[in-house]
């Protein structure tokens, strides 16, 4: 639930405001000016703020450049109510930190309507951050992956933007879909903090036993993912990031695993990230082995279309290869070695 802080001097504004914003669902705490509610700022978890502009003993103008000057742990949005519509009012609120603006009186529905645009803008701020970091955690395990998870998202990324556009891909693509790929394929191998090291940092080839214990990094992903989906099952990235941990293994011919998938009963988020995972890891150096040029990946990518991958995946690979090279060449620190 999130929680919303509302600062008024006017008894029966925090009254309206109070029943508005608890019908609605939120959790409220009140005060009655900005001194009041920076103290409550400092000792509490609210990062929405519903602010009058005009209060004793600190306005909502100077709560906000307070709010900006202090050292929260994460950003504070702030909605100054106000019956001030000039310009120049804007531009001082605004200068001053303020997000938005609502004029007085107030719409109920309009004022809901800038709350959830507030809601919505944090939330994106913690999940980018969490999952990024849940990302990282998997990865520090592997010294020699570098910056992997940097450059498969921008590969997956790249792959997806370019079939969005295609016309003759026929395979529905929102157009929030690029995004969200990139912004879950870092957690495709989350489940590796499951793996343990002998296996996950063996520098050589793994016996049978070694790769069975291996290829459970992809189910003991997406369950760790499921238990969020389960909490939160109106959330699509989470189901994207589940289906990407579990599938990005599967092979278009059904010879991939955990459950041995055939083509387009590989969800399509597993299927692009499958391309740009292994691109990477033939381009990078690892425990067990050097970087193979570009060339070589892409003439082991086509050898591989139809049987890894799909061959659409190949073909917008193609099709994009200029920016595969960008975004490989930015890292001048890979070891790349002409492997015949």
């Amino acid at each position: 639930m999130t929680k919303v802080l509302i600062v008024d001097d006017d008894e029966l504004a925090l009254e309206v405001l109070h029943h508005l914003l608890t019908k609605a669902g939120y959790e409220v705490v009140t005060s009655t000016n900005g001194v009041e509610a920076l103290k409550e700022l400092r000792k509490d978890s609210c990062r929405l703020v519903v602010c009058d502009w005009e209060m004793p003993a600190m306005d909502g103008v100077e709560l906000c450049r307070q709010i900006r000057a202090q050292d929260f742990t994460g950003y504070v949005y702030v909605i100054l109510l106000t019956g001030r519509d000039s310009k120049e009012d804007t531009i001082e609120g605004l200068s001053a930190g303020a997000d938005d603006f609502v004029t007085k009186p107030f719409d109920p529905a309009e004022l809901l309507a800038r709350v959830r645009i507030g809601e919505r803008i944090l939330s994106l701020e913690t999940r980018d951050v969490a999952i990024f970091a849940m990302a990282k955690l998997a990865e520090s395990r592997d010294p020699e992956t570098g910056e992997h998870l940097e450059r498969m998202r921008t590969y997956s990324r790249i792959i997806t933007e370019f079939l969005a556009k295609d016309n003759q891909f026929d395979e529905p693509i929102s157009e929030d879909y690029p995004r969200l790929i990139y912004l879950t394929s870092p957690l495709h191998d989350i489940g590796k903090v499951g793996i343990p090291d002998c296996v996950l940092l063996k520098p050589g080839r793994l016996s049978d036993r070694e790769f069975d214990i291996m290829k459970t990094h992809t189910t003991i992903g997406a369950s760790t993912l499921e238990a969020s989906v389960r909490q939160y099952p109106g959330v699509a990235y989470l189901h994207l990031a589940t289906d990407i941990a579990l599938t990005h293994h599967e092979r278009f011919d059904g010879s991939g695993y955990p459950r041995g998938l055939v083509g387009r009963d590989i969800p399509l988020c597993g299927r692009i990230v499958a391309l740009a995972d292994v691109y990477d890891a033939l381009t990078s150096k690892r425990v067990y082995k050097r970087a193979f040029t570009h060339d070589i990946a892409r003439s082991m990518i086509l050898e591989e279309s139809g049987k890894h991958f799909d061959p659409n995946i190949v073909k917008a690979f193609i099709h994009c290869e200029e920016q595969f090279l960008n975004v490989l060449g930015a890292h001048s620190h890979l070891e790349l070695a002409e492997v015949s």
